[in-house]
């Protein structure tokens, strides 16, 4: 893998004089000083994203990636596999938690299918609902790079040229923001990829799997411990080997968390702030992160996820979620919901008057 890689690309930076001017026109809102809350700084740091003392209101662009993986087989998942590409044909039909709420929040959403398992009867379910282009509803790309990944504990996840592809797939879904005030949430989709993004938390923040491999779609007793027993096995496996993050993310990582991977890192060289989801969204951020530190200034994260290492994830990033809703359905649905208090934040500082503007008597200094 070339250190000239796109990925490697410095990230744009942020306003600082439009965040220093948007803190100051926080201050004469009319309002008391700070009652607004972390929505206040919300709008601050749009300010820096958008480069403007009063940022607009941003659009959701979502995008959903799908992939499924080897590890599967050893049984890390309370669901079977071919439920992967049944949930691209929810997406499509508009039945999933993600597809109702980006139909609320006014989003862009789009579903990428980055390998899953063809099933024995030949056509994927998703088939028939693809939808043609400019017929509204949510857009669809079929990248299939390989069908699914393999099985970790017993060899890499995936190539490393597939690897890189994923990442572009990821960067390239992020380039239609270009140009508006966008806000990119990405989901994810693939039975079986808690393991595989607490494998990748595992190696890339040094910890043990009893700190990372939680119960996912709902696997509980000697079935989580057998999950840790696997994600151990794959970590004394790879660890040796690996020779930088994205080395490691091929190795552990899935397709749609290479995209995911992709998708943050584009959006912080293209100057697209990312909401960030639940606990793979996350694992995918410390990757992303650890490949580009710059990606990370970019990041707000949505909520705090029910799944326990979450909590360690977030320490790490130094991040301090919007809510906490005890949710874990991943899609971006926990981001998803966030969207408008986001929105509000940015509307609130943007619209509403000053002391001065409104002829109002501002508190004694």
């Amino acid at each position: 893998m070339s250190d000239q890689a796109w990925y490697r690309d410095l990230a744009r930076p942020i306003d600082h004089a439009a965040r220093a001017a948007a803190d100051a026109r926080n201050q004469r809102l009319t309002k008391p000083a700070g009652s607004l809350g972390r929505l206040e700084s919300i709008a601050v740091d749009f300010a820096g994203w958008q480069g403007s003392e009063e940022p607009a209101v941003p659009r959701a662009i979502i995008r959903i990636f799908a992939g499924d993986h080897g590890v599967c087989r050893r049984g890390v998942s309370a669901y079977p596999q071919e439920v992967t590409a049944q949930m691209v044909a929810n997406f499509l039909a508009g039945g999933a938690a993600i597809s109702v709420l980006a139909e609320q929040v006014g989003a862009d959403l789009g579903v990428v299918n980055m390998g899953t398992v063809p099933p024995e009867s030949g056509e994927p379910v998703y088939a028939p609902l693809i939808p043609e282009p400019d017929t509204g509803g949510p857009s669809f790309v079929d990248v299939q790079l390989m069908p699914g990944t393999d099985d970790f504990s017993t060899g890499p996840a995936m190539p490393p040229a597939v690897c890189e592809a994923a990442m572009a797939v990821g960067r390239d879904q992020v380039a239609m923001a270009a140009g508006e005030p966008a806000l990119f949430v990405g989901g994810e989709m693939g039975i079986g990829n808690t393991a595989s993004a607490s494998a990748l938390c595992s190696l890339l923040l040094d910890l043990p799997p009893s700190d990372t491999v939680g119960p996912g779609t709902g696997v509980t007793g000697e079935a989580l411990q057998a999950k840790r027993r696997v994600v151990e096995q794959a970590l004394d496996l790879h660890r040796d080997e690996c020779t930088d993050a994205v080395d490691g993310l091929a190795r552990l990582g899935g397709l749609e968390i290479a995209g995911l991977v992709g998708a943050y890192i584009a959006c912080a060289q293209q100057g697209v702030p990312v909401l960030v989801d639940g606990f793979i969204s996350s694992a995918a951020a410390v990757a992303a992160a650890t490949i580009n530190p710059g990606v990370v200034p970019w990041l707000c994260f949505s909520h705090r996820s029910a799944e326990p290492a979450h909590v360690t994830v977030l320490r790490h990033l130094n991040a301090e979620p919007l809510v906490d809703f005890g949710m874990r359905l991943g899609e971006g649905s926990g981001a998803a919901l966030v969207v408008p208090l986001v929105q509000s934040a940015v509307a609130l500082h943007s619209g509403m008057a000053t002391f001065d503007e409104a002829g109002v008597s501002d508190s004694e200094k």
